[in-house]
């Protein structure tokens, strides 16, 4: 007698995402079906084709949808985060990239004139912004200095731009990467720059490092330090972009501003219209 059938793999996803829509979860279908192809592995796209998962895998699903709907980041639970056509390396320890951080990777790639262009990412994370903008004819450095996010960031760039220089270093320290004071093309940064206090997403409360979030009672407590970084590694006419809390589409702007080492300050918005990431170029001294 043939054994009892496997329930079809929709079935089983449209049941994950009950159980993630119950959780509060934001997108519990797509979450599902993330997880589901993380399992069976394959993409996404190919799940309509794909044979239903065994009870092995059904087994590992359902262990991975309840720490999913116990609010773990889907992030750490398929160890990747996708970032402007890279599979990112994330996991406890390390700030996982977000899609909006993307668009100041699109302007920093715009204002990019190979070759013999020098990036420096400060602050560099999981080294998203640094592989997404690194290619072979460019040089970029990437500084970062928690431990446990060098890890992941040495990591990343190991596996796809092993061109890219890491840094150990203190982003408000005028030793850091001094040799290259005055030659650096583009500065790119995500800081962390959220206001103490701030309301947050429960996975960013729990997962997310603090230190890479959160940036004082204003979100602004490192910004000084690392606009006078910037502006000393920075040729003159060579470009700044900082990612910023949406409560700082004035204030930034016009801390760098006050600094009388930049020009061409503006504020760019996100796709939802909220102010998102500042860039300035650097006047001459």
């Amino acid at each position: 007698m043939p054994g009892p059938q496997l329930p079809t793999l929709s079935t089983v996803i449209t049941a994950a995402a009950r159980v993630l829509d119950g959780a509060g979860v934001a997108s519990p279908r797509v979450d599902a079906e993330l997880l589901a192809a993380h399992v069976l592995g394959v993409p996404r796209s190919r799940l309509l084709t794909a044979p239903p998962p065994d009870p092995r895998q059904r087994a590992e699903l359902d262990a991975l949808v309840a720490r999913r709907a116990a609010r773990i980041p889907l992030q750490h639970l398929t160890g990747t985060a996708p970032f402007h056509g890279h599979e990112i390396a994330v996991g406890p320890g390390v700030f996982v990239p977000r899609f909006e951080t993307e668009l100041l990777v699109e302007w920093a790639a715009a204002v990019v004139q190979a070759p013999r262009t020098t990036i420096v990412d400060l602050c560099g994370g999981s080294g998203a912004i640094a592989i997404a903008l690194w290619r072979e004819d460019l040089e970029v450095y990437c500084v970062e200095r928690d431990p446990a996010a060098l890890r992941w960031l040495r990591r990343n760039v190991a596996r796809l731009a092993p061109d890219v220089r890491v840094v150990d270093g203190d982003v408000t320290d005028p030793a850091t990467l001094r040799s290259l004071d005055g030659t650096v093309d583009l500065v790119v940064s995500n800081p962390p720059y959220v206001p103490e206090g701030a309301p947050v997403d429960v996975e960013v409360a729990a997962h997310d490092p603090h230190d890479a979030v959160f940036a004082g009672a204003d979100g602004l407590a490192l910004m000084p330090g690392l606009v006078a970084r910037a502006a000393g590694l920075l040729r003159p006419g060579g470009w700044l972009g900082i990612e910023h809390d949406d409560s700082h589409g004035e204030s930034l702007p016009a801390l760098i501003r006050a600094t009388g080492h930049f020009t061409d300050v503006t504020d760019h918005r996100d796709l939802a219209g909220r102010p998102r990431f500042v860039t300035a170029r650097r006047m001459a001294d």
